[in-house]
């Protein structure tokens, strides 16, 4: 596994770098090339992102009040904010290599997350009615510390996870976050009350990845 660390970076650019990989994989497994598997992570200045089933509903202000940049993508699920102090993850995978289908692929995803949290002795879970990762699954405290969002073709993978580490939440205040109206956001920063260390979540997150991948 190559592994590319883009630190703060504009949505748009690391989208390009991501459609440029998952391309090019498409292409070589057309051809029965050997693929190469890359984990790409940064975090970006605020930006606001509406998968293809989104719907524009879910923004509670207008385009011109978000103070952030409002972009559509090919990815799953619907709207959501990306920000700095927040760990994204894209894995650009080939499935078939690592002999594992989608929904394990996604399954193994979030439990590279839930084990990551766990080393900061938070219980996160899944929700089996929403997609990524919550705290107080079924009560009516429930928030989510973590979003999945993929585009999977031919078994190849793009888009990821977003892991809330010292996240600014106030933006997420302008959007239903997924569309979800009565599910609530956190981070790793809120629930411990105390601002972390960016880089040290990361390797945690890495090595976690790690066993469940490669």
């Amino acid at each position: 596994m190559k592994l590319i660390d883009l630190k703060t970076i504009d949505y748009t650019e690391a989208w390009e770098l991501q459609k440029t990989l998952f391309n090019t994989a498409l292409e070589q497994k057309r051809h029965s090339k050997q693929t190469k598997n890359t984990l790409i992570f940064c975090q970006h200045p605020p930006v606001y992102t509406l998968g293809k089933s989104g719907n524009e509903s879910n923004l509670l202000f207008s385009k011109k009040m978000l103070g952030a940049e409002l972009i559509k993508i090919e990815r799953g699920g619907d709207i959501t904010f990306h920000g700095l102090e927040q760990l994204v993850g894209y894995p650009i995978l080939d499935l078939d290599t690592l002999n594992i289908g989608i929904r394990d692929f996604v399954c193994k995803i979030e439990q590279v997350l839930i084990n990551t949290i766990s080393h900061y002795n938070i219980k996160a879970e899944r929700d089996s009615k929403n997609a990524g990762v919550w705290i107080d699954v079924g009560t009516p405290k429930q928030r989510k510390i973590a979003a999945l969002g993929f585009k999977i073709s031919k078994k190849i993978t793009m888009h990821g996870f977003a892991l809330n580490v010292n996240t600014d939440l106030s933006w997420f205040q302008k959007i239903i976050p997924c569309g979800l109206v009565s599910l609530g956001v956190t981070s790793l920063e809120k629930e411990l009350d105390s601002k972390q260390n960016f880089s040290a979540v990361q390797e945690v997150l890495l090595k976690e990845f790690r066993k469940f991948f490669f």
